[in-house]
């Protein structure tokens, strides 16, 4: 290995270290404080309920675990949204579990907590998992139900997905493990089948407070609506645990007894690893997201043997396509390539900048793909399209609507992982959160942002300092270095993958050699669901 490999590996390696402290401290949800404060009260944490639901020895990911990272500080944080969803196996059956941490504010939802639950219900419904809710949750954050509960997107979304679901045969099991009041009673009790546990949970439209406010009545929460009051009485919960394990482990008996389902049907040989290690993708990955490097050194490092099918290898270089293997499931690559390329002209074209021709050229592999049936990887390093009156002459709109569109209308399962840049419509056209892919995670050194920083900056600078101008005040050196130098940190905050992650634009922050681990759990989540869209691509301009 080069001087320069290791530098990229040790500086890259530095900054994977980072992302996991954060996510050390996440996983921590209100404190240690909190959560041993649960276990004394005879709970598990969200967390413990999740480990030992999941099968022993079992793979799993986890969705979000960043979300609302350095968020609502005026209201003491909420870390992990306070919710943790994780995908994985319960009973052999692979399922999304969603569980409320109690250590955050009591599970009180706070706007991102809306938003990750209906990620969580996104991901069960586009791939018919079934999805188990443990819920423990004092309901909406009143502070900010101003952006929780009315719009389409918030709190009652999440009642109308579980109609949906059960509409679709999607089974969803919920235990009550704590407090589940007001709207949010709904969640559990619009679940195939409901477990409430003695003693430490309840549920109920309102609490004893609520209800000596309203009408007079002194009641105590038990007897409102407590296990033995549901479970004999109101017929509202369908069993009754003695405590938290008794509760999971009825769930995993559920789970045994669920029938099996149609597959989509994607195509899987015996897996084999790549002979380039996915550990050398730290010493392949530049340290700066300007510098040049080779996606297929990248491509080698993920796909099975280090061997791929080029599709067009001669044409639209500034995108590399191709057929390969992860993990033994067939996939299609599409993947920035972040070399300086010569075109059949014997034109250069830049790395991460996606012309005309590598437009066309993957808007005809996608639908290679489509009319194949292979799941699509997108590996996204991107600056944007080419600009200039060259380009826009030759059509580059046209063509990257083309591409636009293809994405847009695919119909077999997207991928998507930031390995660096993702600026402007090139996320778009790269299968960018917008565009539905199945999974969209980040490596640590991620960016994304509608242009690059240094680019960004200097248009904010020169409106910032036209408006001071036009107030009659003159901008010396001095002070248009500080201008710059301010919105330059601002800006570059927002572009960070941490940024990203903690307002769920992306699902996941991965280390680089999870990636494969990451592609085969979607792909085998996606072949739950049979594809019943037709491959259409709209009206395209040729």
């Amino acid at each position: 290995m080069s001087l320069e490999f290791n530098k990229r590996e040790d500086i890259n390696r530095l900054k994977l270290s980072e992302v996991g402290t954060i996510l050390s401290q996440v996983k921590l949800g209100g404190g240690e404080k909190r959560l041993e404060k649960l276990r004394q009260q005879g709970k598990m944490t969200a967390r413990e309920r999740i480990d030992y639901l999941l099968d022993k020895n079992s793979q799993s990911i986890e969705i979000g675990a960043l979300a609302g990272y350095e968020m609502y500080a005026e209201d003491g944080g909420c870390p992990s949204g306070g919710v943790v969803v994780v995908i994985g196996y319960v009973s052999g059956r692979q399922c999304v579990i969603v569980a409320n941490d109690a250590s955050v504010k009591a599970g009180a939802w706070f706007p991102i907590t809306g938003k990750k639950n209906l990620r969580a219900q996104e991901i069960a419904m586009e791939n018919r998992l079934p999805i188990i809710y443990l819920v423990d949750s004092a309901g909406v954050y009143l502070p900010m139900q101003d952006e929780i509960f009315p719009d389409k997107e918030h709190f009652g979304r999440i009642f109308r997905n579980n109609a949906k679901m059960s509409a679709m045969g999607i089974v969803q099991i919920s235990a009550i493990m704590g407090s589940c009041v007001a709207g949010g009673a709904y969640l559990p009790i619009m679940s195939d089948e409901a477990i409430i546990v003695d003693k430490t949970a309840s549920i109920f439209l309102a609490g004893s407070y609520l209800v000596k406010a309203a009408i007079g009545e002194n009641v105590d929460n038990e007897t409102l609506g407590g296990a033995t009051m549901h479970c004999s009485i109101s017929g509202v919960t369908d069993y009754k645990a003695k405590d938290d394990k008794d509760a999971l482990d009825r769930i995993k008996k559920l789970m045994k007894s669920i029938g099996e389902q149609e597959n989509a049907g994607f195509n899987r040989i015996s897996s084999a690893e790549p002979k380039r290690s996915p550990d050398d993708i730290l010493g392949i990955m530049p340290t700066s997201r300007a510098e040049q490097y080779d996606t297929y050194e990248i491509i080698k490092c993920l796909v099975d043997n280090s061997e791929f099918e080029e599709y067009k290898p001669d044409y639209g270089k500034t995108i590399i396509c191709a057929y390969a293997r992860i993990d033994g499931w067939s996939v299609g690559i599409v993947a920035n390539q972040r070399m300086i390329v010569k075109n059949g002209k014997g034109e250069m074209q830049f790395g991460g900048v996606i012309y005309s021709d590598s437009a066309d050229k993957a808007t005809r592999f996608i639908a290679n793909c489509n009319q194949r049936k292979i799941p699509l990887v997108f590996l996204q390093d991107v600056t944007g399209f080419m600009v200039g009156s060259k380009s826009e002459q030759g059509g580059i709109i046209k063509d990257g609507a083309k591409m636009v569109s293809a994405v847009a209308n695919s119909v077999v399962p997207k991928f998507t992982i930031i390995t660096g840049n993702s600026y402007g419509a090139g996320n778009y056209a790269m299968c960018g959160k917008a565009y539905d892919p199945r999974l969209i995670v980040s490596w640590p050194w991620a960016e994304l942002a509608v242009m690059g920083g240094t680019q960004a900056a200097k248009v904010l600078a020169q409106i910032q300092e036209s408006a001071l101008k036009s107030k009659g005040k003159e901008i010396s050196e001095k002070e248009h270095n500080q201008i710059l130098k301010n919105i330059s940190v601002k800006y570059q905050k927002q572009t960070e993958a941490v940024y990203s992650a903690a307002r769920l634009w992306t699902d996941a922050i991965i280390n680089p050699s999870e990636t494969r681990k990451w592609i085969s759990i979607g792909i085998e989540m996606a072949n739950n669901a049979p594809i019943q869209e037709k491959f259409n691509l709209g009206i395209i301009q040729v």
